[in-house]
């Protein structure tokens, strides 16, 4: 019996061996996905592989989790809500040894893009292309109620984070591309309209320049017509 479940540890060990273990959290509002590295070789997985729509979240200036906000499509991060920012800065500074124990701790967050990383950094050490588009809050206290409610939501998971990316990074370009011939169809649709129009105006203005013509050979036959008979 004992040796059965060393036997299917080891199995399960060697699984996940190729996975790293990802805690997620349920916001208060749940459409929202957030999650983070169990340690700062998970976090080194996390940065690697983030995805555009990530905010990344971290105690300034103190060793803290790496927390990301999944963001929504065409969202920003003027678009998050007041109180899911507040979920995220508060698992964050929950998650830092030190920041825990402070009030008045600053979080910074940004866009994942906006992460630099070098060959001369540590595990799990980041850097930013912009620090203008580096933004930062104030979390006066520990909230018990909040960290207790997003304790509770969470769950360990052991996703595929390279094969994600790239599911996503197809699905971005499947987006581009059919968005790029809806353009294509719709231009094509104005040419022809447009097309269209333009042959309806030459109509019209050929109809007209024939009725003039018409009217003025008419004009001259009569008038010559009143000559012979004088």
């Amino acid at each position: 019996g004992t040796s059965f479940w060393i036997i299917l540890l080891f199995f399960q060990s060697i699984l996940k061996r190729d996975k790293k273990m990802v805690f997620f959290y349920t916001t208060v509002d749940e459409s929202f996905i957030v999650y983070c590295g169990r340690d700062k070789h998970e976090n080194e997985e996390l940065i690697k592989y983030g995805w555009d729509e990530d905010v990344w979240f971290h105690v300034d200036k103190l060793s803290s989790a790496h927390v990301y906000l999944r963001l929504k499509d065409d969202m920003t991060l003027d678009d998050i809500p007041e109180q899911v920012l507040t979920d995220c800065a508060q698992l964050v500074k929950h998650n830092s040894i030190e920041g825990n124990k402070q009030n008045n701790v600053g979080v910074v967050y940004t866009m994942w893009s906006n992460l630099k990383k070098t060959g001369d950094m540590d595990v799990g050490q980041v850097g930013f292309y912009d620090q203008k588009a580096v933004r930062k809050i104030t979390v006066a206290k520990r909230e018990n109620e909040i960290v207790n409610r997003l304790n509770k939501t969470k769950r360990e998971e052991f996703p595929k984070l390279a094969d994600e990316k790239e599911k996503r990074l197809k699905e971005v370009q499947r987006r581009i591309h059919e968005q790029a011939r809806q353009r294509e169809r719709e231009e094509k649709k104005l040419r022809e309209q447009q097309q269209a129009e333009k042959a309806a105006r030459s109509y019209d203005r050929i109809h007209k320049e024939e009725d003039m013509t018409t009217n003025k050979e008419y004009e001259g036959d009569y008038n010559q017509y009143e000559e012979e008979f004088m």
